[in-house]
């Protein structure tokens, strides 16, 4: 490998894009690259490209990962809430089933956007799924 083509590869470990700020910024619902764009259209409809810098991110595949990881962070807020209502007050089974209940439903639905987020901004930093890495 000649000088010339060894100067543009990277690396193992060494990135342009480093997944850290990159998760901060998708987990803030922010275009990955700039941070300054949206990065949703709509509720979870990711945006062809970002407003500001261009960006493309139609590329993107987050598919089923970001609902299992709110399943995971989901059971654990609402166990993690469940216990001292059942151990510490002594509430009727209807009121214990009804306030987990909406533990989950505020929690999941509050935890959706940023992990999505988080997941696109993963795969952009990875160079997954045509973001610059094997476009298969």
């Amino acid at each position: 490998m000649s000088e010339v083509e060894h100067a543009g590869t990277l690396k193992f470990g060494e990135t342009d894009r480093p997944l850290m700020p990159a998760l901060i910024r998708g987990a803030r619902c922010r275009c990955p690259a700039c941070g300054e764009g949206r990065i949703f259209s709509r509720m979870l409809a990711v945006e062809a490209e970002c407003p500001v810098c261009g960006e493309e991110l139609r590329h993107q595949r987050a598919d089923d990962l970001p609902a299992y990881l709110n399943i995971l962070l989901t059971g654990h807020i609402v166990f993690g809430a469940m216990v001292p209502l059942v151990l510490l007050l002594e509430l009727p089974l209807w009121m214990q089933t009804g306030s987990t209940a909406l533990i989950a439903v505020i929690s999941a639905m509050l935890a959706m956007r940023p992990l999505k987020g988080a997941v696109v901004a993963a795969q952009w930093a990875l160079r997954m799924h045509g973001f610059g890495g094997d476009e298969s």
